[in-house]
């Protein structure tokens, strides 16, 4: 196991946030739940939280519709021109729209996103006054309330609303739902083939328990970048090519033929 979580992630490198942690090995009470400790063991466990919740916020709107990779460097540009922290929401909501368009432009969709931004921005100073007061909130308020104040905000969804909860707040039993984890866990057959996003976080919250969650999110990205991809997955040529092969019930997944197809449309072919 490596405890090292590639700094392309939201929650990487030494910026990221959070800390090692050890869980002591037990009979898994779900199927997911076995999924999840065999993750830990192949990349990191790790439990979330720590980083500065406006920032977090702003990180993972960049991340929407794009790679980490393609993000990051959207991110670091736009702390470099909008920093530091403590002052990121006053100086964002006073930028205009096509200096951060440009400017973060490496992340894609950059004019929707430096509206969603700049909005944002406004939102949090108007709501709470100043970036450190947000922070607060998201550190010390009710996961729920929080989630549901994050929700009201223009641009942003379910995903982006959980990861602000998991990496600024440190809360646990949120496992965000990427496209990553949307595939996976449907193929895998952890959740309903025609489960939308927030269906799968629902199966996947009840069946790991909430200390795992977090670093099964990232965890179940990595197996995805490097074994459960979405039209090539590595069970497609060999069976045991895939460390997790005999937890899976390769939904939509056809070695016989070669054919790949998202799970819900496995489900109507059934």
């Amino acid at each position: 196991m490596s405890d090292d979580e590639p700094d392309v992630n939201i929650s990487g490198g030494d910026d990221g946030g959070g800390v090692a942690a050890e869980f002591t090995p037990g009979e898994a009470a779900t199927r997911a739940e076995t999924v999840v400790d065999r993750l830990g063991e192949l990349y990191w466990q790790k439990t979330y939280g720590g980083k500065d919740g406006f920032e977090c916020l702003v990180r993972t709107i960049l991340s929407q519709n794009t790679s980490d990779v393609a993000s990051q460097p959207a991110h670091d540009d736009l702390m470099a021109s909008y920093g530091p922290v403590e002052d990121l929401a006053a100086n964002l909501a006073d930028a205009t729209h096509d200096e951060l368009a440009e400017t973060i432009s490496s992340a894609g969709l950059y004019n929707q996103k430096s509206e969603v931004i700049r909005d944002a921005a406004a939102w949090v100073l108007s709501e709470f006054g100043s970036t450190e007061s947000f922070d607060e909130f998201v550190a010390a308020g009710d996961p729920d309330e929080v989630r549901e104040t994050l929700l009201s905000v223009s641009g942003v969804g379910p995903k982006t609303a959980d990861c602000v909860l998991l990496f600024a707040g440190g809360q646990g039993g949120v496992f965000p739902v990427d496209t990553h984890v949307h595939r996976i866990a449907r193929r895998m057959g952890l959740a309903p083939a025609d489960a939308d996003h927030e269906g799968v976080r629902e199966a996947l919250e009840a069946a790991v328990p909430a200390e795992k969650c977090g670093f099964g999110h990232t965890a179940m990205i990595q197996f995805g970048r490097e074994y459960c991809t979405a039209r090539k997955p590595a069970c497609l040529d060999d069976p045991e090519a895939c460390p997790l092969a005999d937890q899976c019930e390769q939904v939509g997944v056809y070695p016989e033929t070669g054919e790949v197809v998202d799970p819900a449309d496995a489900a109507e072919a059934d």
